[in-house]
């Protein structure tokens, strides 16, 4: 028995509803899934889980046949224009209702100050309801690497939003040039689930390429160039790993979503020793 969850997130098989990704998690052999209840692009196919009580009941239908439980929900993104309450109050608690403890938030938003407060709002929306919001950086956002995602994440903390979190994703943490050292000084308390993936090549010059490869075309664990040997090393060991691999051009030569999340999950194990 391997000792670490293994769950597969939304973008890895994002052309399957989410009561199809249910069930191809559990035959592929994960632990749990991570369901996207907001789209990250107005562009992305969609399946409105949200808005749509038939498919939010044959979700919870299908978890519950499964036994696969939601390690988190995503994706909240805090802009210029967010009202935490209006915009997220919903979605936070039908990410409760499926069972979920953890979720992503992005901040698109280059106002720091604003970023914090809205982040702390999140923060304390969530509590009752048992969830943990965490913020991943990404280059392109207003959260570009692990050191001003850290700043955000500590202030928030500090003003007594314990749940606050921080995401690491291999992707974003190798295409920010963010450091091992740096990622040591994270608290073990801030991480309560990481983002397992892998990229080919060195850091593209160019950030629309950076993005087109965050969202079409990463590497199986192991089969690309980061070290995840040592990011893993330096994260604490117990961490559930969410698969997120969007690998386009396997899907376009007719790979199936069940093999890419068998791939993937056979991968990932392998690179973690589980």
């Amino acid at each position: 028995m391997h000792d670490r969850t293994f769950s597969l997130a939304a973008l890895t098989v994002l052309e399957l509803s989410p009561p199809a990704m249910v069930e191809v998690a559990a035959r592929a052999g994960y632990d749990g899934v991570g369901l996207r209840l907001i789209p990250a692009t107005s562009e992305e196919h969609h399946f409105p889980l949200a808005n749509d009580a038939g498919l939010l009941a044959q979700t919870r239908q299908r978890l519950a046949a499964t036994g696969l439980k939601v390690v988190d929900i995503e994706i909240l993104r805090l802009k210029p224009e967010t009202e935490v309450a209006r915009d997220f109050r919903r979605v936070l608690e039908i990410g409760a209702e499926l069972g979920a403890s953890e979720v992503l938030v992005a901040g698109n938003d280059d106002d720091t100050a604003r970023t914090i407060d809205n982040f702390a709002g999140l923060c304390e929306l969530a509590k009752p309801l048992g969830l943990n919001p965490h913020l991943e950086f990404m280059p392109w956002t207003g959260v570009k690497n692990l050191v001003e995602a850290h700043h955000i994440v500590g202030a928030v903390r500090e003003a007594g939003h314990d749940n606050a979190c921080l995401l690491v994703d291999a992707f974003h943490f190798n295409r920010s040039a963010s450091r091992l050292k740096d990622l040591a000084q994270v608290p073990r308390k801030w991480m309560r689930y990481m983002q397992l993936c892998d990229v080919a090549g060195p850091i593209p010059g160019d950030m629309a390429e950076i993005l087109r490869e965050a969202r079409q075309e990463r590497c199986f664990p192991g089969d690309g160039d980061i070290d995840l040997s040592a990011l893993l090393t330096t994260l604490p060991r117990d961490l559930p790993l969410s698969l997120e691999i969007p690998a386009e051009g396997l899907r376009r030569q007719g790979i199936s979503a069940l093999e890419r999340a068998c791939l993937a999950l056979q991968k990932a194990r392998r690179v973690v020793g589980a």
